[in-house]
Protein backbone atom coordinates (compact mmCIF):
# COMPACT_ATOMS: atom_id res chain seq x y z
CA UNK A 1 0.00 0.00 0.00
CA UNK A 2 2.74 2.22 0.56
CA UNK A 3 4.17 1.47 -2.55
CA UNK A 4 1.04 2.50 -4.31
CA UNK A 5 0.53 5.33 -2.52
CA UNK A 6 4.26 6.90 -3.55
CA UNK A 7 3.74 6.13 -6.77
CA UNK A 8 0.60 7.91 -6.81
CA UNK A 9 2.18 10.59 -5.28
CA UNK A 10 5.15 10.54 -8.01
CA UNK A 11 2.84 10.85 -11.12
CA UNK A 12 1.00 13.35 -9.90
CA UNK A 13 4.38 15.30 -9.24
CA UNK A 14 5.17 14.52 -12.96
CA UNK A 15 1.82 14.63 -14.63
CA UNK A 16 1.39 18.49 -12.89
CA UNK A 17 4.92 19.45 -13.80
CA UNK A 18 4.03 18.86 -17.67
CA UNK A 19 1.42 21.52 -17.37
CA UNK A 20 4.23 24.10 -16.04
CA UNK A 21 6.70 23.03 -18.52
CA UNK A 22 3.89 22.52 -21.21
CA UNK A 23 3.51 26.62 -20.34
CA UNK A 24 6.90 27.85 -20.03
CA UNK A 25 7.69 26.60 -23.55
CA UNK A 26 4.85 28.01 -24.57
CA UNK A 27 2.90 25.45 -26.11
CA UNK A 28 -0.22 25.72 -23.42
CA UNK A 29 -3.18 28.25 -24.02
CA UNK A 30 -5.51 30.39 -22.25
CA UNK A 31 -7.03 27.44 -19.55
CA UNK A 32 -7.39 25.09 -22.10
CA UNK A 33 -5.84 21.61 -23.12
CA UNK A 34 -5.73 18.20 -21.24
CA UNK A 35 -3.20 16.31 -20.04
CA UNK A 36 -4.51 12.83 -18.10
CA UNK A 37 -2.40 9.89 -16.58
CA UNK A 38 -4.01 6.67 -15.38
CA UNK A 39 -3.81 5.10 -12.01
CA UNK A 40 -5.37 1.61 -12.08
CA UNK A 41 -3.98 -1.69 -14.34
CA UNK A 42 -7.05 -1.34 -16.49
CA UNK A 43 -6.53 2.56 -17.28
CA UNK A 44 -9.95 3.69 -16.19
CA UNK A 45 -9.04 4.86 -13.35
CA UNK A 46 -6.56 8.41 -14.10
CA UNK A 47 -5.60 11.66 -13.46
CA UNK A 48 -6.71 14.73 -15.39
CA UNK A 49 -6.45 18.45 -14.87
CA UNK A 50 -9.39 20.60 -13.46
CA UNK A 51 -11.85 22.28 -15.62
CA UNK A 52 -9.82 25.93 -16.88
CA UNK A 53 -6.97 25.73 -14.31
CA UNK A 54 -4.18 27.69 -15.98
CA UNK A 55 -1.44 25.21 -17.04
CA UNK A 56 1.10 27.59 -15.15
CA UNK A 57 -0.84 26.91 -11.67
CA UNK A 58 -1.21 23.33 -11.59
CA UNK A 59 0.19 21.24 -8.45
CA UNK A 60 -0.43 17.43 -7.64
CA UNK A 61 -2.79 17.77 -5.47
CA UNK A 62 -5.13 19.91 -8.24
CA UNK A 63 -5.49 16.78 -10.20
CA UNK A 64 -8.39 15.01 -10.91
CA UNK A 65 -8.80 11.53 -9.79
CA UNK A 66 -11.63 10.09 -12.67
CA UNK A 67 -13.44 6.76 -13.66
CA UNK A 68 -14.00 6.38 -17.15
CA UNK A 69 -16.89 4.28 -16.50
CA UNK A 70 -18.39 6.72 -14.42
CA UNK A 71 -21.89 7.93 -16.15
CA UNK A 72 -22.56 11.11 -13.88
CA UNK A 73 -19.06 12.76 -13.69
CA UNK A 74 -20.38 15.47 -15.52
CA UNK A 75 -22.71 16.07 -13.55
CA UNK A 76 -21.16 16.93 -10.76
CA UNK A 77 -20.26 20.35 -9.16
CA UNK A 78 -16.17 19.77 -9.95
CA UNK A 79 -16.86 18.24 -13.58
CA UNK A 80 -14.30 18.32 -15.67
CA UNK A 81 -14.02 20.18 -19.44
CA UNK A 82 -16.32 18.05 -20.81
CA UNK A 83 -14.02 17.86 -24.25
CA UNK A 84 -11.56 16.72 -21.65
CA UNK A 85 -14.14 14.02 -20.56
CA UNK A 86 -14.77 13.23 -24.09
CA UNK A 87 -11.04 12.13 -25.60
CA UNK A 88 -9.43 11.49 -22.35
CA UNK A 89 -12.11 9.20 -20.87
CA UNK A 90 -12.82 7.47 -24.37
CA UNK A 91 -8.67 6.46 -24.56
CA UNK A 92 -8.03 5.62 -21.04
CA UNK A 93 -11.29 2.97 -21.54
CA UNK A 94 -10.44 1.85 -24.75
CA UNK A 95 -6.10 1.61 -24.45
CA UNK A 96 -4.86 0.59 -21.02
CA UNK A 97 -1.47 0.74 -22.81
CA UNK A 98 -2.12 4.28 -22.72
CA UNK A 99 -0.84 5.07 -19.29
CA UNK A 100 -0.28 8.81 -20.19
CA UNK A 101 -2.44 11.42 -22.57
CA UNK A 102 -0.79 14.80 -23.61
CA UNK A 103 -3.18 16.88 -25.60
CA UNK A 104 -1.95 19.94 -27.17
CA UNK A 105 -2.71 22.97 -29.77
CA UNK A 106 1.36 23.54 -30.08
CA UNK A 107 1.63 25.84 -32.53
CA UNK A 108 3.46 23.85 -35.57
CA UNK A 109 2.05 20.94 -34.72
CA UNK A 110 -1.40 22.75 -34.97
CA UNK A 111 -0.37 24.49 -38.81
CA UNK A 112 0.51 21.15 -39.43
CA UNK A 113 -2.90 19.70 -38.77
CA UNK A 114 -4.17 22.64 -40.97
CA UNK A 115 -2.50 21.71 -44.12
CA UNK A 116 -5.14 19.04 -46.73
CA UNK A 117 -2.22 16.81 -46.52
CA UNK A 118 -0.70 17.12 -43.15
CA UNK A 119 1.68 13.71 -43.16
CA UNK A 120 4.81 13.84 -41.15
CA UNK A 121 7.18 13.56 -43.91
CA UNK A 122 10.97 11.96 -43.05
CA UNK A 123 13.18 15.15 -43.65
CA UNK A 124 15.69 14.74 -41.02
CA UNK A 125 16.04 12.73 -37.46
CA UNK A 126 13.70 14.76 -36.06
CA UNK A 127 10.72 13.72 -38.46
CA UNK A 128 12.13 10.23 -38.91
CA UNK A 129 11.63 9.59 -35.15
CA UNK A 130 7.67 9.44 -36.01
CA UNK A 131 8.23 7.30 -39.42
CA UNK A 132 5.23 4.73 -38.66
CA UNK A 133 4.34 5.92 -35.48
CA UNK A 134 1.06 8.62 -36.32
CA UNK A 135 -2.46 8.30 -37.18
CA UNK A 136 -4.44 11.02 -38.92
CA UNK A 137 -7.70 11.68 -37.92
CA UNK A 138 -9.14 14.45 -40.21
CA UNK A 139 -12.88 14.40 -39.45
CA UNK A 140 -12.99 17.59 -37.70
CA UNK A 141 -16.23 18.30 -36.34
CA UNK A 142 -15.93 21.18 -34.56
CA UNK A 143 -15.34 20.85 -30.08
CA UNK A 144 -15.07 17.13 -29.16
CA UNK A 145 -18.15 16.21 -26.92
CA UNK A 146 -19.69 13.87 -28.44
CA UNK A 147 -19.40 9.96 -27.14
CA UNK A 148 -18.55 8.69 -30.80
CA UNK A 149 -16.10 11.29 -31.85
CA UNK A 150 -13.69 9.82 -28.28
CA UNK A 151 -14.53 6.41 -29.50
CA UNK A 152 -13.48 7.25 -32.62
CA UNK A 153 -10.27 9.26 -31.63
CA UNK A 154 -9.83 6.32 -29.07
CA UNK A 155 -9.96 3.93 -32.16
CA UNK A 156 -7.30 6.03 -34.33
CA UNK A 157 -4.68 5.10 -31.85
CA UNK A 158 -5.12 1.25 -31.40
CA UNK A 159 -1.64 0.82 -33.01
CA UNK A 160 -0.09 4.45 -33.71
CA UNK A 161 1.63 6.28 -30.36
CA UNK A 162 0.69 10.22 -32.17
CA UNK A 163 -2.53 11.51 -33.36
CA UNK A 164 -2.72 14.31 -35.68
CA UNK A 165 -6.36 15.58 -35.41
CA UNK A 166 -7.06 17.35 -38.51
CA UNK A 167 -7.80 21.56 -37.89
CA UNK A 168 -7.33 20.59 -34.22
CA UNK A 169 -3.86 20.07 -32.69
CA UNK A 170 -2.05 16.64 -31.67
CA UNK A 171 -2.37 13.94 -29.00
CA UNK A 172 0.17 11.66 -27.90
CA UNK A 173 0.06 8.53 -25.74
CA UNK A 174 3.04 6.71 -23.59
CA UNK A 175 3.99 4.92 -20.88
CA UNK A 176 5.28 7.55 -19.30
CA UNK A 177 4.96 11.27 -18.74
CA UNK A 178 8.24 11.57 -19.40
CA UNK A 179 7.89 9.60 -22.04
CA UNK A 180 5.04 11.44 -23.54
CA UNK A 181 6.48 14.66 -22.74
CA UNK A 182 9.60 13.65 -25.61
CA UNK A 183 7.64 12.70 -28.05
CA UNK A 184 5.54 16.38 -27.54
CA UNK A 185 8.68 18.43 -27.41
CA UNK A 186 10.53 16.46 -30.40
CA UNK A 187 6.99 16.58 -32.69
CA UNK A 188 6.70 19.86 -32.33
CA UNK A 189 9.93 20.40 -33.82
CA UNK A 190 9.42 17.85 -35.83
CA UNK A 191 6.49 20.12 -37.27
CA UNK A 192 8.43 23.10 -37.29
CA UNK A 193 11.25 21.63 -39.95
CA UNK A 194 8.03 20.56 -41.97
CA UNK A 195 6.19 23.89 -41.85
CA UNK A 196 9.58 25.92 -42.42
CA UNK A 197 10.32 23.33 -45.34
CA UNK A 198 6.86 23.55 -46.97
CA UNK A 199 7.10 27.12 -47.04
CA UNK A 200 10.16 27.80 -49.56
CA UNK A 201 7.77 25.89 -51.63
CA UNK A 202 10.69 23.98 -53.06
CA UNK A 203 10.98 20.29 -53.55
CA UNK A 204 11.64 18.54 -50.28
CA UNK A 205 14.24 16.29 -50.36
CA UNK A 206 12.16 12.76 -48.84
CA UNK A 207 14.29 10.24 -47.01
CA UNK A 208 13.31 6.52 -48.04
CA UNK A 209 11.11 4.56 -45.96
CA UNK A 210 14.13 2.68 -45.63
CA UNK A 211 16.45 4.90 -44.33
CA UNK A 212 13.33 6.42 -42.35
CA UNK A 213 12.89 3.46 -40.47
CA UNK A 214 16.53 2.37 -39.71
CA UNK A 215 16.75 6.09 -38.06
CA UNK A 216 13.37 5.65 -36.41
CA UNK A 217 14.82 2.44 -34.61
CA UNK A 218 18.03 4.21 -34.17
CA UNK A 219 16.20 6.27 -31.85
CA UNK A 220 15.28 3.46 -29.24
CA UNK A 221 19.03 3.66 -28.19
CA UNK A 222 18.36 6.82 -27.00
CA UNK A 223 15.44 5.80 -24.49
CA UNK A 224 16.99 7.70 -21.46
CA UNK A 225 17.24 10.81 -22.70
CA UNK A 226 13.32 11.27 -21.84
CA UNK A 227 13.98 10.92 -18.17
CA UNK A 228 16.76 13.13 -17.97
CA UNK A 229 15.27 15.79 -20.35
CA UNK A 230 12.12 15.69 -18.06
CA UNK A 231 14.09 16.11 -14.79
CA UNK A 232 15.88 19.12 -16.50
CA UNK A 233 12.85 20.73 -17.68
CA UNK A 234 11.25 20.22 -14.17
CA UNK A 235 13.99 21.77 -12.19
CA UNK A 236 12.90 24.84 -14.33
CA UNK A 237 9.27 25.16 -13.12
CA UNK A 238 9.22 24.68 -9.05
CA UNK A 239 5.58 25.09 -7.82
Amino acid sequence: MRDMIASEAALRDDLAAAFRITHRLGWSESVGNHFSAALSEDGKRFLLNPRWQHFATIGPDDLLDLHSDDTGVLDRPDAPDASAWCIHGAIHRALPRARVILHVHSPYATALACLADPTMLPLDNNTCRFFGRVAYDLDFGGIADAEEEGARIAGSLEDKDVLLMGNHGVTFIAPTVAAAFEDLYFFEKAAQTMILTRSTGQKLAVLSDAVAQHTAEGWRSYAGMADRHFAWQKAQVPL
